[in-house]
């Protein structure tokens, strides 16, 4: 292998094990709740739908099926340019 393709074969490595670190499950928290539809892509702390892992994996600000933790009761009165946040997942969003 020559010295181009063994940065390069580094560089991915690099990348697929950030990716990976990035995308895993966040532990549980108790006194929260799970806000769907309030994080910014790249942001959330779980569940994004389809084709996604976890953690870090929305595509788009306020995806209604992204969901980030949040004080408990405190989620439905979070206002984004979307709408509100959500404690159930935000179909069509």
């Amino acid at each position: 292998m020559n010295k181009i393709s063994s940065i390069t074969a580094a560089a991915v490595l690099a990348s697929l094990t950030a990716a990976a670190a990035q995308a895993s499950p966040v532990a549980p928290q108790p006194g929260k709740d799970k806000c769907f539809g309030i994080s910014l892509a790249g942001k959330n702390d779980c569940k994004a739908g389809a084709g996604t892992s976890c953690a870090g994996t929305s595509v788009r600000n306020y995806q209604g099926d992204a969901w980030k933790y949040v004080a408990k009761g405190t989620c439905t009165s979070i206002k984004t340019p979307k709408g509100p946040g959500s404690l159930t997942a935000i179909k069509g969003r």
